[in-house]
Parts: structure tokens; sequence; C-alpha cells
């Protein structure tokens, strides 16, 4: 199945994503509508300015009850909170730890005054799992969805030069209609409110990502879309570029290879160019043009912006995943945004340790489980050459999977939980997955949910519409979700709807614990099922085991670091002998936090490293198998 490249598809995607690129809402009649921004991430040009509001801010747990009139008075003095981070860890309060509801971040800010000719604006990268941001005492914008960017254009509430005071609003709640769902329960002796939630991960909530004041001019190029393809030695590059409603000049683009030298050029919003004798972007080689694109007018640059692009092909053909027409076998883990401390905070120190762990483990591709990573993370994959399964965050669309009910677990499809207002939200984080990331070259391929209940009655109706709209939004990436243990090839109800087959599997965990023999013979036959059932490729998206570090046993029982060990083998041997495998991806590449409870002591313990990422036993096991794979091929 050879994903479509030509331009004429575009047309598909721009307008999919053009009413409803952003879940923000502006709450003000008079002010500019931010649901027509397309939120191009902020850099910085030679006609464009970038301010980071990233350091401490006020913060304090919202007042309780409806009144938000006072949410932006100056918040007391006392807390500071650093922005990114989760605010969960950084305080020694229970209260603020175990906080359910809205809390305020709050800093003042100042234009600069060199800004008087453009506009500018506030920009989020994220707000788990709703934001609101305030200018002085106006609310302009409201956001759903905790892991993609939101903004407010702010240039007609504040003069250039002039300091203002920001606040903004975060509220970490989870319902059945948000993504990820959960539930809130209310004491009845206290009144406390007490967050459940269906997926195993801590609800970490805050800033976990920068915020930004940035500039654009008042003719500024608002979107672009980048699908490439190759035809012989000559890359191509399809593109359809997005502007300003008032923009009167013309669009001019250059593509400049990493040597600086201007390989192609074109005119016009949307077209072709073609790179003779091109540099492909190669899983753990990248090699990456800039795709610049500028409004001439009378000879002058009125704006520029540059996107890095890779110029590859995804396809599948029969079993076989394949890029650039090779075949491509995923090594790897699911991870988390985690660490001490910071929670989901987005530290650039983390991120290049874990890449370097990654390529030490010969790892070459992860998934972003179970949530849009930082969009840092992004770049940082595509200029090392690191494959990525990009992810929404719907995880816990499965009630009985972790809810811990007893006896028949509730129906997960129905009117009083996961229903069609729940189907939107999830249709608006696939919108805003696909329009952040979709010039990434590194993404090949989108998840759009982890785990679901497939094997239960509802599901076909609630994916099927998400399936189809996410190839609308984009026609060159082929569409998966991962399927979950209990729907099996011969219960689930929607593999049918996706491209590749991506399971979550724990023979010799979950099921046939600490016996690795009935482990291996149930995984086999859970494969060859799958095998038979759908000729495509498959990815072992999860499969591991929790491993107490330090701990050892010389019959090699479970939680120990050789039981790991043993389990991972006997899987890789399965695999092995498994045509249609096309990848594995270890569960889970550090240790991480997930909520308090008698199932978990201090988080998950699945990693091959600990939270701190010191490696267990496994990390050399895996270290060799990935390694000698890589160099073989």
């Amino acid at each position: 199945m050879k994903f479509q490249a030509a331009i004429s598809l575009l047309s598909l995607i721009a307008p999919s994503l053009g009413d409803q690129t952003n879940n923000s809402h502006p709450l003000d009649g008079s002010h500019r509508d931010n649901r027509s921004l397309i939120n191009l991430k902020p850099q910085r040009t030679s006609t464009r300015e970038l301010v980071s509001l990233d350091g401490l801010w006020n913060f304090a747990l919202a007042p309780d009850g409806n009144n938000t009139s006072t949410w932006t008075d100056p918040l007391p003095k006392g807390l500071e909170c650093p922005v990114p981070a989760s605010y969960n860890d950084i305080f020694v309060d229970r209260k603020i730890h175990d906080h359910v509801g809205w809390v305020l971040y709050q800093r003042d800010v100042i234009v600069p005054k060199g800004w008087s000719q453009e506009r500018y604006l506030v920009r989020a990268e994220a707000a788990t799992h709703k934001g609101r941001i305030y200018v002085n005492d106006r609310l302009l914008v409201e956001h759903v969805g905790g892991y993609t960017p939101f903004e407010a254009d702010i240039t007609d509430l504040v003069k250039a030069g002039e300091k203002f005071r920001l606040t903004i609003a975060v509220d970490n709640e989870l319902t059945f209609q948000t993504i990820p769902p959960g539930q809130i329960t209310v004491g009845e002796a206290t009144g406390k409110k007490t967050q459940t939630y269906f997926h195993d991960f801590y609800n970490y909530a805050g800033l976990a990502r920068s915020v930004w004041l940035y500039s654009v001019p008042r003719q500024h190029i608002q979107d672009v879309t980048i699908v490439t393809d190759v035809q012989n030695t000559a890359g191509l590059i399809n593109y359809d570029v997005k502007v300003s409603n008032n923009t009167t000049g013309e669009i001019s683009i250059s593509v400049v290879d990493e040597d600086g030298t201007i390989v192609a050029n074109a005119t016009g919003a949307q077209g072709t160019v073609s790179i003779d004798s091109v540099n492909l972007w190669q899983p753990g080689a990248a090699y990456l043009y800039q795709f610049e694109v500028s409004i001439v007018e009378s000879g002058e640059t009125l704006d520029t912006y540059s996107i890095a692009t890779g110029v590859r092909t995804v396809e599948i053909r029969g079993t076989q995943f394949l890029i650039n027409g090779n075949p491509f076998y995923f090594t790897g883990f699911g991870a988390h945004e985690d660490t001490t401390v910071r929670g989901k905070g987005h530290d650039q120190a983390y991120m290049v340790h874990d890449f370097q762990l990654r390529q030490w483990m010969g790892a070459n591709s992860f998934r972003t489980s179970h949530y849009p990573y930082a969009e840092e993370v992004m770049d940082f994959a595509d200029r090392n050459g690191i494959v990525v399964i990009d992810e929404t965050a719907a995880v816990g669309l499965n009630i009985g999977l972790t809810s811990g009910t007893v006896g028949e677990a509730p129906s997960t499809f129905s009117p009083e939980r996961i229903n069609n207002e729940t189907r939107e939200v999830h249709a608006q984080a696939i919108r805003e997955l696909v329009h952040r990331d979709k010039n990434h070259a590194s993404v090949v391929f989108w998840s759009i949910a982890n785990e679901p209940a497939s094997n239960e009655e509802g599901s076909r109706e609630y994916f099927e519409p998400l399936a189809k709209l996410t190839r609308e939004l984009d026609p060159s990436r082929p569409v998966a979700f991962v399927n979950v243990g209990a729907a099996d090839y011969e219960k689930d109800l929607i593999s049918d709807l996706f491209d590749i087959t991506c399971i979550n599997r724990y023979f010799g965990w979950y099921s046939q614990t600490g016996d690795l023999e009935e482990a291996e013979a149930a995984l086999e036959a859970e494969l060859q099922g799958w095998e038979q059932k759908f000729n495509r490729p498959i990815i072992m998206t999860e499969y591991g085991a929790d491993t107490v570090a330090g701990l050892h046993s010389v019959f090699g029982l479970p939680w120990s670091e050789e039981f790991q060990v043993d389990m991972l083998d006997m899987y890789h041997r399965v695999f092995d002998r498994t045509p249609a495998m096309a990848g594995e991806h270890v569960w889970n590449f550090a240790d991480f936090q997930t909520s308090v409870g008698v199932r978990r002591v201090d988080g998950n313990k699945k990693g091959v490293f600990t939270r701190d990422r010191k490696p267990k036993a496994a990390a050399h096991s895996l270290r060799k198998r990935w390694t000698e794979m890589g160099a073989s091929k």
C-alpha cells in the first residue's frame, strides 16, 4: 500500500484542519476568533521575534466554586512554580499534590516596544488538561486537551512597550467526555473531590511545556503542509501554504541543503519542488533540508518561515513496513514524559540523555505513548533519524481494564460513559495532533488510541469515523490503533479499519504469570492468529515485566532482573519465528510514576532503566540483540 503524496491531496488536508485546527474558544466577542488561527510553532526569523516566558511564575490553587472573577487578581505572595514543570511534586504540600480542579499561574509580561507594527500572541505549548489565557482581567481563550498548543492574539489589548498581567488557569479534571477519560467522585463526609482515571500513569498537571510571547508581521504565513515523495533519484516536496487574509505579497519558496546551498525554488501557495540527486531522510541517518517560505512584495521580504524537511516515503507491502522502499523493523520502547520532581515537565537535559540511551541500546524508534510529546522531542527525532509512532492521548477508553470493577465490568461505549461527545473531543485531538506534527519526517504513522475496548459493542461505531477522519487529514501516512489483550484476533471488532496490527501483550506477566513455557505457546498462537487474519505488518507495541532493580533470583522468579531478561528473550524467540513481525517496542523505557494504590508501589517498574536512568540487566540484553540486528542490515 503506497501512501499518497500527490499535491492534489493537499487540498484535503488544509480545509479539514482549517475550521478547527485548535480546540481554542475565544470568550470575548470583540476579539479576534482564535479558532481561525493555524498555529505554526513560533520561531525567530528576520521577520519574527520570540520571547520565552519560561521561569518562575506566581502560583495558587484556584478558589473553590464557580466564581472566577477573582482569578485575575494579583496572586498572593508565597508560592512560585517553575514553567515548564508539573506542579504536583514541586511543593511539599499534600493538598497541592492531590489537588483536583483549577490552578492559577501568573506573571507580568512586557511587550517589546519594537513590535508596534506587528501582531503578537501568547502561546502555551500545553496545559494539562484544560487551559485558559487571561490578559489583565480579560479571558481570551479556553483550550481543551492537555498535550497540544493553544494561543491568544493580544495585539488589540496591549500596546507595544506596555506591561500586562498574564494569568493562565489550568484544570486537571478528567471525565468520561475528556481524552483521556476519568471520573470524579465527591466524598460524602468531607466533600473532597477525588479523581480516578483508567490509565496506568500519574495524572501530572500544570504548564509542563514552554510558554511564549511571539510576533508575526501583519502579512504573515499561517500554515505550511509538506508531503514528500521520490521519483528515481529526485526528491519531490509537495507543499501548500496558508497566509493571513490581508496578504497581498507573492509566495516564494527556497529549498536549502545542509551545506547552505539553494537546491530548488518555486513560487505560489501550492505546488511541487524537485530536488535532483536528493539526500533522503533515513532511519539512523537523518538528512534535513530547510524549506523556506517567504512573502515578498516589491522586492521586500514581509515574512519568512523555515521548516526542517526530510524527504522520505512510507509504504506497506504485504507484511513489510517500508521506508524509502526498504524494509524497516521497529526496535525501541514505549515511554512516558516522566522524571522525578518535574513530573511531565519538559527537560532538555533528560531529552538528550534519553536519546543517547536509545542510541546506545541500538533502538531505532519509539511510540509517543500515550499522548503527543513535546514538539522539541519531535524536532530532535527528525535531526537524529529516530522513527516515531505518533499517538493521541486516547488512553483509557476501556472502563473494565483498570477501573478495579468487581464482577462484570460496565460497558465502555454507552450514553453514560464513552459517548458521541467523547468521540468529538477525540476527533479534535486527532485534528490537533496531525496539524502539529504533519511535517515531521520522523513520524511514519498515526496511532489514534491505546488499548480501547475494541471487543465491546459500540467500538466500531465509535472508531470508524475517527479512522476515516485521520486518513482525510493525512493521506500520506498509515493509521493504526493499539490493541489490548482482551480483544484478541477473534474478539476484536475494529482492526480491519486500520493499516497495521499493533498489539500489547503480557503473556508471562498478567497471564501465565512466571510460566514462560505456557506463555511462549500462548504468544505464538496469538501472533499466528493475527498473521492469518491480516496480511500486513505486526508490531508488538508493548511487552514486558515489572522488575525491581537489584532484586535477583537463581530461579528467575517474577520481579527479579533475571525474569525480565528471560521473559523478553522468550518474546524475541517467538518474534523471530513470525514472518509478519515488523517491530518490537518494550514496555517501558524507564520506570514511571502512577496513581497511588495497592497495584503499584511507587510507580510502574517495567522500565529497563530505573526512573533515574540506571540500567537493569535487561538493558544490556536488549542492547546486544538490537545492535546485532542493526549490524546485520
